[in-house]
């Protein structure tokens, strides 16, 4: 089953999502692009998913038109903005999903409220994806 998650800078949310989605299941091929791709993985999402166990360390971000003429089993957008400038994919998309979460690379304050608001989002990802995983994606999986 193949998944593409994208976001606007795809250097947290989308990073965060797609390395959670990967550790529920080996069977999956995740992906995850933006339509405006930073230059590199947020360092605090690459810390706050070491946290719980998940190296994104090695993921980079990657530009939507890479794989606008792919075929899809999902494609969910987890940035408002990303959803609102999602483009038309050429390839075929199964099902186009939108799940919104606060950007926690706009926070300012003290590191340790960064942090936490960086925690608070991830742990909203997991919760989310997972619950997609055992709802949908797991009983369509051969």
């Amino acid at each position: 089953m193949k998944i593409l998650i994208l976001c606007t800078g795809n250097s947290c949310r989308s990073q965060m999502a797609h390395g959670f989605l990967q550790s529920f299941d080996s069977r999956l091929e995740v992906h995850s692009a933006g339509t405006e791709p930073g230059n590199e993985v947020n360092s605090r999402a690459v810390k706050v998913m070491a946290e719980v166990g998940i190296d994104i360390s090695r993921h980079y971000p990657k530009h939507v038109e890479k794989y606008i003429n792919d075929e899809w089993d999902y494609v969910i957008t987890v940035c408002d903005s990303a959803n609102e400038t999602c483009p038309i994919f050429t390839g075929k998309v199964k099902q186009r999903l939108h799940m919104g979460y606060e950007d926690p690379s706009f926070k300012v304050g003290p590191e340790d409220y960064i942090m936490n608001e960086f925690r608070r989002v991830r742990d909203q990802i997991k919760e989310d994806f997972y619950r997609l995983y055992i709802e949908k994606i797991k009983p369509e999986l051969k």
